[in-house]
């Protein structure tokens, strides 16, 4: 087996087809009035890495019932922030080409803009960014906790897409390697490390973070469904999952960078950086979940809830808006509403009486003889019947025969026995 490494080491780069080729391409220009204006590759790779993480993120901040568009007030202000935060980190993190070594003044310090060429920490991406995001869930009044909570998967996807960009720059690559997969690096390119031979192969960095990184999006995304973390938990496991995968990634660079001594270890600075922010997401996300908290689903900071609206009564609004009736207005024509209802059901439930038989009744008592007053005498005056040969008639509404009125002589209870 060491043979078979020592033999694979002696050929030479361009007879390894399984290996991976240097870009031959890393941008393009666009004509100006005034000259040219050039895309960088590396700059293509950050956008589609913003814009993949912007997509992911938004749908699953629709989804845990954030307001409408407030994804895009919370990144207009975090995404600047993040640009400048990793820009700054980045050269703090490798001093020596824009202070000089040591700090000694011999650097150029107008690379410092110039992110085109390269080089976003994303540790200062991630703090200076959750700063600006901060800033834009004040204004939408959401929870910053749950807004890193859904962006978390789409942070690391961002990653994983940004990454390339190392790539096209052909930066940021790890040591010698035998292996299939070995990056091919331009020996011309200034990034080419000097004292190898010019068909040396390098661990390609960039694409075991960009796989790593996908992964992760994969695992954090099926531990939310699962667990459904809230309160900022999810995007601490996120630090937590990147940093692991940081440490080693970091460790097998060999470009400049900044070193740094602790416990009797000097190692890169990135690597001490990866190693303190996992123990603090550890901590921090093992207190989280020991707190109980009833509101943690509600994205919403407290008292920037929406309003509820609450249905009104559509007969008393009819009304007011109508006639501008009061309510007591409406009580009351609702309980004669009610009586008159009432007052009918009581009428269908007495028996219906015929009318013919009520008058004849109301005449007839009329026509009794009044006993107290003697034979005779009847109680109220009533007008003579006349004789016909075909019975009787209602006396009531008669013509006027011209004869003085007469009391009845015959009973009441037997009209037609006069023939």
């Amino acid at each position: 087996m060491q043979m078979f490494h020592s033999a694979a080491a002696l050929v030479p780069a361009s007879m390894v087809p399984a290996s991976i080729p240097s870009p031959d391409w890393s941008g393009f220009d666009i004509p100006l009035p005034w000259g040219s204006l050039r895309i960088h590759a590396y700059a293509l790779c950050i956008l589609a890495g913003i814009i993949v993480g912007l997509w992911l993120t938004s749908v699953r901040w629709a989804k845990r019932g954030a307001p409408e568009g407030s994804v895009w007030d919370i990144v207009i202000w975090a995404i600047p922030f993040g640009i400048i935060g990793g820009r700054l980190y980045h050269v703090f993190s490798s001093p020596d080409a824009y202070f000089g070594p040591g700090f000694d003044g011999t650097g150029d310090l107008s690379l410092i803009p110039q992110i085109q060429r390269g080089g976003l920490g994303i540790w200062g991406a991630v703090v200076l960014g959750a700063f600006g995001a901060w800033i834009g869930c004040r204004r939408a009044g959401v929870k910053l906790t749950a807004f890193l909570d859904a962006a978390a998967p789409g942070l690391l996807l961002a990653q994983a897409v940004g990454r390339w960009g190392n790539y096209f720059n052909q930066e940021l690559f790890g040591g010698p390697t035998t292996l299939p997969w070995g990056l091919q690096v331009d020996a011309d390119n200034a990034n080419f490390p000097s004292g190898y031979p010019a068909d040396t192969l390098f661990h390609p960095t960039f694409l075991y973070e960009s796989l790593w990184n996908i992964a992760g999006v994969l695992i954090l995304l099926a531990l939310d469904r699962r667990f459904h973390f809230r309160r900022g938990r999810l995007f601490w496991l996120y630090a937590m999952y990147y940093t692991l995968g940081r440490v080693w990634i970091e460790a097998m660079r060999i470009d400049d960078a900044e070193q740094i001594s602790l416990f009797g270890i000097t190692t890169r600075l990135n690597v001490w950086t990866s190693i303190f922010v996992f123990a603090a997401a550890l901590a921090v996300f093992i207190v989280l979940g020991r707190r109980k908290n009833a509101d943690a689903e509600n994205v919403f900071l407290p008292g920037r809830e929406p309003a509820v609206e609450t249905a009104s009564e559509p007969a008393v609004t009819d009304k007011m808006d109508d006639g501008g009736s009061s309510p007591e207005h409406a009580r009351e024509q609702s309980e004669e509403h009610a009586g008159e209802q009432a007052s009918g059901r009581r009428a269908a439930a007495d028996p219906v009486r015929d009318p013919d038989a009520i008058v004849s009744d109301s005449e007839s008592r009329d026509n009794l003889p009044d006993n107290q007053n003697g034979p005779g005498h009847s109680s109220a005056p009533t007008e003579a019947v006349p004789a016909s040969t075909g019975g009787t008639t209602s006396t009531k509404g008669s013509p006027d025969t011209g004869k003085s009125g007469a009391s009845a002589t015959g009973s009441a209870s037997e009209p037609d026995s006069t023939r």
